[in-house]
């Protein structure tokens, strides 16, 4: 029997979003060069004021995501991340859908993303383009690099 996913807030950073953050965390900085790589680790994630989100299925935490505020009507997606065994089941999906919500819900007018530009960041890419996602030019403090792809979407 299949329990329904869920998307709860992480108000305090609890084991098992830890271990996807980290996940996370060590995936990117082993696929991009440190001077493309633009993860950010748990403690600043949630010290830049971002709201994380988690995924679950009964008991396994199966993704995260938040979205953090550039400014007061501009958001930005990051650390958008679904466990490896869980790929394929519409967690991803679930999960933009509720940064996209989050952030309008918080009075944002814009969601913006950085990813990278290599073929392993095309299953993203193509679940953000879904979403309404366009690419555009470096947002905040990004700059052009080629090794990223940046992407907004209005609300």
């Amino acid at each position: 029997m299949t329990t329904a996913l869920r998307i709860d807030p992480v108000v305090a950073l609890t084991w098992d979003v830890a271990e996807l953050l980290n996940r996370h965390f060590e995936m990117m900085q082993a696929q991009t060069p440190s001077e493309s790589c633009h993860v950010m680790s748990a403690d600043d994630l949630f010290s830049a004021g971002a709201k994380v989100f988690a995924a679950r299925d009964d008991t396994v935490t199966l993704g995260i995501a938040a979205v953090k505020p550039l400014d007061a009507t501009h958001g930005e997606l990051k650390s958008m991340h679904t466990r490896a065994e869980a790929r394929g089941r519409g967690v991803g999906a679930a999960l933009v859908q509720k940064i996209l919500t989050e952030a309008s819900d918080m009075g944002m007018s814009r969601v913006s993303l950085e990813t990278g530009s290599e073929d392993p960041f095309i299953p993203a890419r193509r679940l953000y383009e879904r979403y309404g996602f366009d690419y555009c030019p470096p947002f905040g403090g990004y700059v052009e690099d080629p090794l990223s792809v940046f992407m907004t979407r209005t609300l």
